[in-house]
């Protein structure tokens, strides 16, 4: 009996050990056991303060996208991509554009899991500027997951309060994830050397399951499609049926406690809101303008990070337009303000980042703000 439940014992024992090393959850748990000792909430209500339809969202997207990793094509298509370059530079650039166009369809984080291993295995190769690369990356996912309401946690939670279409939110959010694109790759071009790269070292054919991933991807559309119709959840019952039945462990193993600190961010963000010195205080913000939201919601994000910037904001405006443009900016300067960066650095393994990652940053950040207030004036 012993022996049986042992394993059982030492997996619930590691989750209890992974739990309390997270921690943004860690602070969540202790926020809402402070808010519940000032102010007593029935279970009923605090589940009504959770937006259900982007936590089914995003359970669904985290499903399809683990059935895109499992499947191996992300990894099968990065190496085909990086053998096409031949220098530091083009490497970098190219890092970049892929990095941001999987974040625009995948979400940020998992564009880090793909294009990060695949920079560590590449500085196996030949050497490389590893650090730089880290921290290009990181901002590629952050500017362009701005493009899409699929691009990361905020975007798929303002699409989802907002009402508007999938269209729609690209070409209001698209212009401000191009000209950042453009941003960076400007500053690539500045930092990295047109030093010559051999990679012909890389021989190892890696396996890709084909018709797994084509049933992911047409899975995607589909899923994609009802979420946009607001029937988000009906849609992850039917994905998570079908991969349970097609690969298990694309359910399974997706980052549960991502959806629990989703679901916890919408109770203690929308809890704390409701508490009368807090809503008086962000009240007396004035949140009545679109520049006066930009800037809220942009200077919050470097405090909490970008995501319950977005839930909190929202419960004081409806405007989410300059939401978006604010928590999207946000994302760049300090490491916080964007979950994506600390994965990023979390992901590279690499000592002394914090430093070279926030010289670069801060600046890009400043000038990220700037041209997020001036795109959202004339646009």
């Amino acid at each position: 009996m012993g022996d049986a439940s042992s394993p059982a014992l030492r997996r619930w024992r590691n989750w209890v050990i992974r739990v309390m090393q997270e921690p943004v959850l860690s602070v969540l748990v202790v926020g809402l056991l402070l808010l519940q000792w000032l102010r007593p909430q029935p279970f009923a209500v605090l589940a009504g303060r959770v937006d259900w339809q982007t936590v089914a969202t995003l359970a669904g997207l985290l499903m399809l996208t683990k059935a895109f990793e499992l499947s191996g094509c992300l990894t099968w298509l990065a190496h085909r991509i990086v053998h096409r370059v031949h220098s530091e530079r083009a490497l970098a650039a190219l890092l970049a554009v892929f990095a941001a166009v999987l974040a625009m369809w995948l979400t940020n984080d998992v564009a880090l899991f793909v294009v990060i291993p695949l920079i560590v295995s590449l500085r196996a190769l030949t050497p490389l500027p590893f650090r730089r690369l880290v921290i290009v990356t990181a901002l590629a996912v952050n500017a362009g997951s701005i493009a899409t309401p699929l691009g990361n946690p905020q975007n798929l939670f303002l699409w989802q309060l907002s009402g508007v279409s999938f269209g729609r939110f690209v070409i209001a959010l698209g212009p401000l994830a191009f000209v950042l694109m453009a941003m960076l790759l400007v500053l690539i071009a500045c930092v990295f050397r047109a030093k010559p790269l051999d990679l012909s070292g890389d021989r190892v054919e890696l396996p890709m399951q084909r018709g797994q991933a084509l049933v992911a991807a047409v899975l995607f559309a589909a899923f994609v499609l009802l979420a946009d119709a607001h029937r988000a959840l009906p849609g992850l019952l039917a994905v998570a049926a079908m991969l349970l039945v097609m690969r298990r462990d694309a359910v399974l193993r997706i980052d549960w406690l991502l959806l629990l600190i989703f679901v916890l961010m919408f109770v203690v963000l929308r809890s704390a809101a409701a508490l009368p010195a807090v809503h008086d205080a962000i009240a007396h913000a004035r949140l009545d303008a679109p520049l006066r939201v930009y800037a809220a919601g942009a200077a919050l994000s470097q405090g909490i990070s970008n995501v319950p910037a977005a839930i909190l904001l929202s419960e004081f405006t409806r405007d989410w337009r300059p939401l978006a443009f604010g928590v999207s900016v946000g994302g760049f300067g300090i490491a916080i303000g964007s979950l994506a960066n600390l994965i990023a650095v979390r992901l590279a393994k690499a000592p002394r980042m914090w430093l070279p990652f926030h010289l670069v940053s801060i600046p890009f950040g400043i000038a990220s703000a700037a041209i997020g207030a001036l795109l959202l004036h004339v646009l």
